[in-house]
């Protein structure tokens, strides 16, 4: 798996000048080369000495040495590393030479040299117009030290040299060796025609390497970039831990971050950071940036400006997903690495035959009178701490420690108290194995150190605390837990399965051939007996062509590979001085107390988030009213003499400035204060409606009416106790002379005339909704009063109120798409139900004549104004009763719903205008035969003889879409719901429906063509419908045995085989009469809304 890159990121460069640096690395790498091949070669010296004379009079001169050789190509390779001294000394050369050239015209007047002026003068030229691209930085004294590394060396490569040719001098006279082996060093400054002798021509070869090396170790002292020591500095690491405080979550490897051999550079605004080791020229960072995901690009842009301020390829080791995403919006490409192994605890289970193998080897442990202990580091004490370190490097099967981008390498630090420990004990209570789990976010662990005793530790001791730990950590706090990182995981699982291509069959055997070494396969094969759920991890690079340096970096920060260094690393946050200090310091960041990081992980007081000014007035408020004693959310407040319309109804027509003498307690949120200076009035609401309070300076007197507007904002619950009377426009009033506040609102409402604009706002904030619109206060009560309607309706029949499981292990009851979910103490999938019917007839074959259930059902299909994946059904079923008997009951209840809700039976309907009509429901509803609907739909009579040809023309003559694998039965309910359903205004019964689009139904009693069925469809949508039931369990087992067969053939919608229910049906069901109502529906059609204005909390889309 890769992450492509369709642009290069923001930093990258482009224009004529950015290409400057690398033609020229390429002509000096290419006359490097050449140099190279003519030194060793010498055949091809004399065959190409025409070559060489172009070169060295229309370029810069050739020589065919090694030294020279050598220094070309580093020169090369520091042009196109953009340094800095490389520019310096190009254009140092050049201007040599044109310095050269000129002195040659003056004064030999050789004009055969003007090629090689004018090329020079115009490389010089374009060198300065680029200067801007070589911004590279070399070590402080670079050249200084440079030409002391190259005179040590030259001295000492003439020194052996000369001791050569004093050992071999063929013919050379003794007085000229030194002054030949020298020349030879230096790349043949002197011709050998100079000379009366020669040595022999090993030694030229010989000679010219030792110059060669003296030119290499120095050329790479001056063009070597400046190292970054790998500490954090100052108060780098307190940022770090904040960041993972709130935001550490997001990757397992995040805490990795804190690693202290590792430099850090910061988003501008402090809130992400990128952090780092350089190794082998490469800025190897490690995993993704930590903080704010907002914040990651300009970290990233930061962490790059530094690698290329420095010539270091920028490269990341272990990145996520998200994380590679954000790298590679920044320029870089990505490779996946491997998969990291993560167990999710609640899903983690022993049982079952994948796991059988990891099962036994922990049941043998156990037999063996093994125990765990788990512990924080915190719990620790410093002596048992320092054993449990000694343990761990005892036992470590290597000479230090690896780990980059998934270890810590600092085993019982103080600061990493929140660490949790596993320890194995032997049946002595021994210690013989140890797992160290570093925090990942606040439900997360990731492994930092595993370590076990070889000599006493009996194997499957890690799978035995790893099942463990799972087993506790519910207790800890912990979900989920971060394993080993999988190298080319893909390539060990998939190579090893049957029919595997050979290129993935040769790349398995390399990596199995390198895990003899490096514990590829080994890490793979102790993760994936844990059954994990696994995640890509990827590499990312800023360039292809640095791909062998990033791996040789990545294997040196692993410590797969040792790398001898001239000197040993000081300590960890120790600067030292040839290595740069910090380069994105935290100066110009942000206070780290001043940042407001509102991650998932954090948890701080309200006052520290981002808020409106108004409600930080607000909170301001509340604070001070606490340091005043006032508790703003009191409990065993006075008890209120009834609700605001109680108070009004009681008082009826008072006339202007009329008091009763009357007091009463009144209770209400605040929703609009007029403040006169002497007098304020309140509107205080309740569930019930409004009511004003007033307040006057003479008769609550000063200090409670200034407590009143100071103190109270408008949306803060009150209770205010007082004289009831009318203020001297007539408006019936509490005069307060007490008050108390009740509930601080710490947010402002919407406005108070239009309230929540937005129908969606509306949905998402219900609760404003009721609190400021007196509609959907109304709607609310309309639907529970007609939900009570319902069920008292059915009470009074004598119906039994019963409760069936809404998680189902078969789904059944009716043709819809269910949810699924998953239990995991039985490690079992399981359904949300589509329908209580087949538990509701359970109870009918006990006996149950009359029952019945209204509840919450569950049907993932689509969303509309009618449509809600989950919604309120209500099922009745009447032993000796069919579907006629249902019909009467279905209308009686309606119209019942409807009187309780409005007073009448009537229901409501939206018009064109926006304006509700009322319609007038009493009374007998019309009732038609599906056919004979269609029929008069179509102006052409179509019944059940009607064949499935002409229907299916009929169908087209109306538009009506059918399939090819439709039944004919679903063609003919195509056309009644296109045709029929969605036209029908008033409410009305359509019977007999085909028998097969309906498997639950008894066929009809006169034609088993059709089934005894009903649907009751008004304003175009169906309200209910009803059954006489089929109670045959032979032909019922044949119906749902179909509708399995298309379950398995893929319909989502096709009901499940229920053996338990055939099995109860096969005990005999009497006669019974089934009716389903979609509660939800029917207050659509009493109250004239779409399904969303009537549920209190329809599903939304998350923001």
């Amino acid at each position: 798996m890769s992450i492509s890159v369709a642009e290069r990121g923001t930093g990258a460069r482009s224009g004529l000048a950015a290409r400057v640096p690398g033609a020229f690395a390429m002509f000096f790498a290419l006359l490097g080369v050449y140099c190279a091949v003519i030194a060793l070669i010498a055949p091809l010296r004399r065959l190409l000495s025409p070559v060489s004379a172009f070169l060295d009079l229309v370029a810069v001169p050739v020589s065919a040495n090694l030294a020279y050789a050598v220094f070309l190509l580093l020169l090369a390779a520091a042009i196109g590393a953009r340094k800095k001294a490389a520019w310096w000394l190009v254009v140092a050369y050049l201007a040599l030479l044109v310095l050269t050239d000129v002195l040659t015209l003056a004064l030999l007047r050789d004009w055969s040299w003007i090629p090689n002026l004018v090329l020079c003068l115009i490389a010089l030229g374009v060198l300065f117009a680029a200067r801007g691209e070589f911004y590279a930085l070399t070590r402080r004294g670079a050249l200084r030290h440079a030409l002391l590394v190259l005179v040590l060396g030259i001295v000492l490569a003439v020194l052996v040299g000369w001791a050569l040719v004093e050992l071999f001098p063929n013919d050379l006279p003794q007085g000229q060796r030194l002054v030949w082996a020298a020349n030879r060093v230096l790349g043949g400054l002197v011709s050998n025609a100079q000379f009366d002798g020669t040595p022999p021509r090993a030694l030229f070869f010989l000679l010219g390497l030792f110059g060669a090396l003296a030119l290499l170790n120095s050329a790479r002292t001056l063009f070597r970039s400046q190292r970054m020591e790998a500490a954090l500095h100052g108060d780098e690491e307190p940022r770090i831990r904040a960041l993972l405080g709130a935001y550490g979550s997001q990757d397992s490897l995040g805490y990795f971050a804190t690693r202290r051999d590792k430099a850090v550079v910061f988003s501008p605004n402090g809130k992400a950071a990128v952090t780092y080791r350089v190794e082998a020229g490469v800025a190897l960072a490690s995993g993704d940036p930590v903080g704010d995901t907002e914040a990651w690009t300009p970290a990233i842009e930061t962490w790059l400006d530094v690698a290329r301020r420095y010539a270091w390829a920028p490269a990341v080791m272990g990145a996520s997903e998200d994380g590679a995403r954000a790298y590679a919006r920044s320029g870089l490409g990505a490779i996946q690495l491997g998969d990291e192994a993560i167990l999710h605890v609640d899903r983690f289970d022993l049982n079952g035959r994948d796991m059988r193998v990891t099962r036994q080897a922990v049941g043998r442990v156990r037999r063996l009178g093994a125990t765990t202990r788990i512990r924080r580091h915190s719990a620790l004490g410093a002596e048992e701490m320092k054993q449990i370190i000694d343990r761990a490097d005892a036992w470590r099967d290597t000479e230090t420690e690896r780990g980059f981008s998934m270890a810590l390498d600092r085993l019982g630090d103080p600061g990493d108290g929140d660490c949790l420990l596993v320890e194995a004990l032997d049946a002595d209570g021994d210690l013989i194995a140890l797992l160290s789990f570093v925090p990942w976010g606040r439900d997360g662990i990731s492994l930092d150190v595993m370590r076990r005793d070889r000599d006493h530790a009996p194997n499957g001791i890690m799978e035995f605390m790893v099942a463990e730990l799972c087993a506790e950590a519910p207790q800890l706090g912990v979900r989920r837990i971060s394993l080993n990182f999988a190298v080319f995981r893909s390539v060990f699982e998939e190579g090893a399965r049957i029919g595997a291509g050979p290129v993935l069959r040769l790349w398995r055997r390399l990596l199995l051939f390198f895990s003899r070494w490096w514990q590829l396969e080994a890490l793979y094969r102790s993760n994936v007996k844990y059954q994990p759920v696994w995640y890509p991890r990827f590499l990312c690079y800023g360039d292809a062509g640095a791909l062998a340096r990033i791996g040789l970096a990545s294997a040196i920060a692993e410590g797969f590979v040792s790398v001898p260094r001239l000197r040993k690393r000081w300590g960890n946050g120790r600067p030292r001085g040839d290595v740069a200090g910090p380069v994105a310091g935290t100066k110009e960041l942000p206070p780290l107390d001043t940042l407001e990081l509102a991650g998932p992980d954090s948890v701080r007081p309200m006052g520290e988030r981002r808020l409106p000014e108004q409600v930080r007035i607000r909170h301001r408020k509340l604070e001070r009213l606490r340091e005043q004693g006032v508790d703003p959310y009191p409990v065993g407040v006075a008890a209120r003499t009834g609700p605001l319309a109680a108070v009004r109804a009681a008082h009826p027509d008072l006339p202007a400035g009329a008091r009763t003498g009357e007091r009463a307690t009144v209770a209400g949120r605040v929703m609009a204060v007029r403040d006169f200076g002497g007098v304020v009035f309140a509107v205080l609401r309740d569930w019930s409606g409004d009511l004003q309070i007033a307040l006057t300076r003479d008769g609550s007197g000063p200090e409670v009416l200034s407590a009143f507007s100071a103190d109270v904002d408008l949306g803060d619950h009150v209770t205010a106790t007082g004289e009831i009377g009318a203020s001297d426009r007539g408006e019936l009033s509490v005069f307060a002379d007490a008050w108390q506040l009740t509930a601080k609102c710490l947010r402002p409402l919407p406005d108070k005339r239009r309230g929540l604009a937005d129908p969606e706002a509306r949905v998402r904030r219900r609760y404003l909704d009721l609190v400021t619109s007196p509609d959907a206060r109304s709607v609310v009560r309309a639907r529970s009063t007609a939900v009570q309607a319902l069920r008292q309706g059915l009470l009074d029949r004598g119906y039994l109120e019963v409760e069936t499981p809404m998680l189902q292990q078969i789904h059944g009851g009716a043709n819809a798409r269910p949810f699924t979910t998953h239990i995991n103490a039985y490690d079992m999938d399981l359904y949300l139900r589509i329908a209580p019917e087949l538990f509701l007839k359970r109870l009918c074959v006990g006996g149950m004549e009359k029952v019945f259930e209204m509840g919450r059902t569950f049907r993932n299909e689509g969303v509309s104004y009618k449509h809600n994946p989950e919604f309120t059904m209500l099922e009745a079923y009447q032993a000796f009763a069919d579907y006629d008997v249902m019909l009467d009951l279905a209308r009686e209840l309606i119209q019942g719903a409807a009187v309780a809700a409005f007073g009448a039976p009537v229901a409501h309907r939206k018009g064109p205008d926006g304006t509700l009509a009322v319609h007038d429901i009493s009374g007998a509803w019309p009732v038609k035969t599906l056919y004979g609907a269609v029929s008069e739909a179509l102006g052409e009579e179509v019944d059940a003889d009607t064949g499935e040809e002409r229907l299916r023309s009929l169908c087209d003559l109306a538009g009506v879409p059918h399939g090819p694998d439709d039944t004919r039965g679903d063609v003919v309910l195509e056309m009644y719901e296109r045709l029929v359903e969605e036209k029908t205004l008033l409410p009305t019964f359509y019977k007999d429906f085909p028998t097969d689009v309906s498997p639950l139904t008894r066929q009809h009693r006169r034609d088993p063509r059709l089934a005894e069925r009903w649907d009751l469809v008004a304003f175009g949508t169906e309200l209910g419908t009803a059954y006489s039931e089929l109670t045959d369990p032979v032909e019922q087992r044949r119906r749902l045995t179909a509708q399995s067969l298309l379950a398995a053939g893929g319909d989502p919608e096709a009901m499940e085989l229920d053996e338990d229910f055939l099995d109860a049906l096969e005990y005999a069901m009497p006669p019974t009469g089934g009716l389903g109502i979609g509660v939800d529906r029917l207050v659509m059609f009493l109250t004239g809304l779409t399904i969303r204005e009537t549920l209190p909390f329809p599903l939304v889309r998350r923001h």
